[in-house]
Order: structure tokens, then sequence, then C-alpha cells
């Protein structure tokens, strides 16, 4: 089968088309003819080398498409059904590849494309894990820092379906967005603490960070003072530090049982992500590096195969 490997890590040079085994599903797992290949920050990020593991090593780590084969055990699921799901990291064949393995799987509700629900497995799962690790319920006031992005935008909407007030960053060109998604806008840069604390007075219930790194000291003052209180997603430098939870790394109870609900409320209308660019999975290298250089304006998913 074809797939993209990176045999050394580096630029966007280092991602090459090869021929490779197609993998055979293990216990519990289904093999599915890929569809879609959603795209993240961490893509560019383990193609120079950043999160290690073996070479040579796929990349990739959203898909969609149609089961192709069972593995032992793995029930509740059929060969044709459509399903979409997070990809293991370090393996040789990864997302962007013509089949691959997925140890975890939801199924496409009938309204999503493959490319939609592609885009759904980081941000889904980041944005739900982040949230209930601090316990954002009703009737709280949740600072999100980095609202805007993709596991922002997610996690603004589920935090005010709890009933959750929300107040996060957004730039400019995204802060019509983020109200109409039931933020409370606040930019960026210097005078953030006292921008949100014009819009709540006594500090915040629950910080989420999604932002940009080196903010932590604000973001507890922020809390209160309460570092149980924080989660980042994004400084896992600085966390331990500042006695932050680090959501992501070793050890990390991921939630994959989020992304059905997810997708079910997105194909009805009640959360709204949308996909911001379709590519062939050629362009895989164009695509990772304006992801790289910050000129990406949302959601870019790879077509692999029709």
């Amino acid at each position: 089968m074809r797939a993209v490997q990176i045999e050394k890590f580096g630029g966007p040079e280092e991602l090459r088309f090869v021929e490779t085994d197609t993998p055979e599903p293990g216990p519990g797992q289904v093999r599915i003819a890929v569809r879609a290949c959603g795209t993240n920050p961490a893509d560019w990020a383990v193609r120079e080398g950043m999160l290690g593991g073996p070479l040579p090593q796929g990349t990739g780590f959203e898909v969609a498409g149609v089961v192709d084969a069972l593995g032992a055990g793995a029930e509740g699921v059929s060969v044709g059904d459509r399903v979409f799901g997070n990809v293991r990291f370090g393996t040789r064949t990864s997302g962007a590849a013509e089949y691959t393995v997925l140890d975890h799987w939801s199924f496409v509700p009938g309204s999503l494309s493959f490319a939609q629900a592609a885009a759904i497995p980081m941000a889904g799962e980041t944005a739900v894990r982040a949230l209930d690790e601090v316990g954002v319920t009703g009737g709280q006031t949740v600072f999100i820092n980095g609202a805007s992005g993709a596991v922002g935008q997610l996690a603004t909407q589920v935090a005010v379906q709890r009933g959750a007030r929300v107040i996060g960053t957004s730039g400019a060109a995204k802060a019509a967005r983020m109200r109409e998604l039931g933020a409370e806008v606040v930019a960026h840069g210097d005078g953030l603490e006292e921008r949100v604390r014009e819009l709540a007075p006594q500090g915040v219930d629950r910080v989420v960070d999604i932002g940009p790194g080196g903010q932590l000291p604000l973001l507890i003052s922020l809390a209160g003072g309460d570092t149980s209180h924080v989660v980042t997603v994004t400084d896992f430098q600085n966390a331990d530090t500042y006695g932050v939870r680090a959501s992501g790394r070793e050890n990390t109870v991921f939630r994959y049982d989020a992304l059905q609900p997810l997708a079910d409320d997105i194909a009805a209308g009640r959360i709204s992500f949308p996909v911001w660019r379709v590519e062939p999975w050629e362009k895989i290298a164009e695509v990772q590096e304006t992801i790289r250089s910050g000129r990406s304006e949302g959601k870019t998913v790879l077509r692999v195969s029709e």
C-alpha cells in the first residue's frame, strides 16, 4: 500500500510517499481503508523529532474511513462500517496511509463527510479531557486561554453546553465567531489579566490553557492561586515548576469515549466545527508548513481516497 513516512527527522522534504506492507489488525483492533486524515501542529512536531519515536515513522493522528478487516475480539463493528478515530503514535503507518489500524473508534454519523469526521478526534478528545480534568460544570466561570483554535472552539462549546460561563482569548479575526459560540472574548497580550478581571473581578473558577507557553503564573492568579483548578495541554515545559496539571503526557487517561457524542452533536448542528480546507494528501508537506507558519485559518483535512 501507499503511505507517507518519515525516514529522517527534519523539514517537509523528509515526508516521503513509500510502498509498504498493509498493516494487519491485532486483537481488538480494526483496519480501515482511509478516506481522510486530519492535520495538526503535532504533525510537524513529530516530523522534526520533537516527540522522538522510532524511524521510519508514519504521520497523521486522525483518520476516517471504512472498516476493511477486524482483529480477533473486535466487537460492535462490522466490515463496511464508516468509522473515525485516533491513530497510535510512533507506528510505521499512521493516518496518512491507504490503510491503518485503530484501537478505538467511533461511527461517522450519516450526515457527516469523512473529512468532517477526520477533523474531530484530536481536538475533540483534548477539549473534553481538559474540561473534565479540572471539573468544569454548570454555574462556573471558565477562562480558556487560546479559545479560538480548534481545541479551544470545541472546549468553549462543550463548556457552554454544560452551563458554564466562558471567557476566552481570541485574535480580532476570530472574535466574532467566538462570540457566536458563546464566549466572552478578550484579546491576547499585555494587560490580559486586567481584561479578564474587568469581566470577572473575583477571578475565575477554572482555567484551561491551550495557548502559548509562559503564562501559567498569570493563569494561576486568575484561578485564585489554586493550581488544582488550572490545566494546560500545551505548556508541559513549565507545568511541573508551577504545580499545574499537564494533560496529554504519560499516564493520561484519554477520553476516546467523548468522540461519539461530539460527532453526533456536530452532525445535529448542536456544535459547530467546520473544516477550513480539504486538500489531496499529496499536498501534505505544504499543509504542514502552513500550520507551522501560523498561516492556517482553521482545520485542514487531507483527502486520501474517494
